[in-house]
């Protein structure tokens, strides 16, 4: 079952730089983690709040799970999605996103933590308990929102944003439609401008882009 198939859905179906300040006020104790690309180097914080995601994501760092493997799914004004291990040295147009380590991360959901562009979050399945995958991700490049679209989500959701967090969907923009559905576990703190170029490229009909663009991660602090 292909990873995030359900966000495809509902940005289809729905119309329409802090989400608040980190819980540990910038606390030393926050992982920096530094993904190389060849279109530039992405600097990422992991949330403190978010344990289990936090963890695992230097684990599979620190093991090498995610060395080589492809940003393979693109999508303008939307997400860029990596860390699938079928993509090391996959063959051109082979179709990625159903690659897993056999085990799930359990939801960490926390309001204060939303999919404003530069968002790091899980990828999942449709799994009902919207337990993440093990080794999937994805950055938010996303889109403003406006006023109204923010209220029916609100409505829909039954959950209210913060006038701070309003703020950044009507000017920095992002995915608001996820919020609460998939986990945010970390920002970009540098290299916002890598992803707006990683989001623009070339791609086939599955969102992988035509030219491979592979990822080095390591843990930097």
């Amino acid at each position: 079952m292909k990873i995030l198939s359900i966000c495809i859905i509902t940005l289809f179906s729905f119309l329409g730089c802090n989400s608040g300040s980190s819980a540990n006020g910038g606390n030393q104790t926050e992982k920096m983690v530094l993904i190389s690309t060849s279109m530039g180097d992405i600097k990422v914080k992991l949330y403190d709040e978010t344990p289990k995601h936090r963890d695992n994501f230097i684990k599979i760092i620190e093991d090498g799970t995610l060395e080589g493997t492809l940003f393979h799914r693109v999508i303008p004004n939307f997400m860029i999605q990596g860390g699938d291990p079928e993509s090391k040295n996959a063959a051109p147009g082979q179709r990625l996103g159903t690659g897993t380590l056999g085990y799930r991360v359990d939801a960490e959901f926390n309001t204060k933590y939303i999919h404003k562009k530069g968002a790091l979050a899980a990828a999942r399945d449709n799994n009902p308990e919207k337990a993440s995958s093990s080794v999937q991700f994805y950055l938010v490049t996303g889109k403003v929102s406006s006023d109204a679209e923010l209220d029916q989500l609100e409505a829909r959701k039954g959950f209210k944003y913060t006038p701070e967090q309003r703020e950044i969907y009507k000017t920095i923009g992002g995915t608001a439609f996820l919020d609460q559905d998939y986990t945010v576990f970390g920002e970009i703190v540098e290299g916002l401008d890598v992803i707006d170029k990683i989001g623009a490229v070339a791609t086939d009909g599955a969102n992988r882009p035509n030219e491979d663009v592979k990822m080095s991660v390591k843990v930097v602090k």
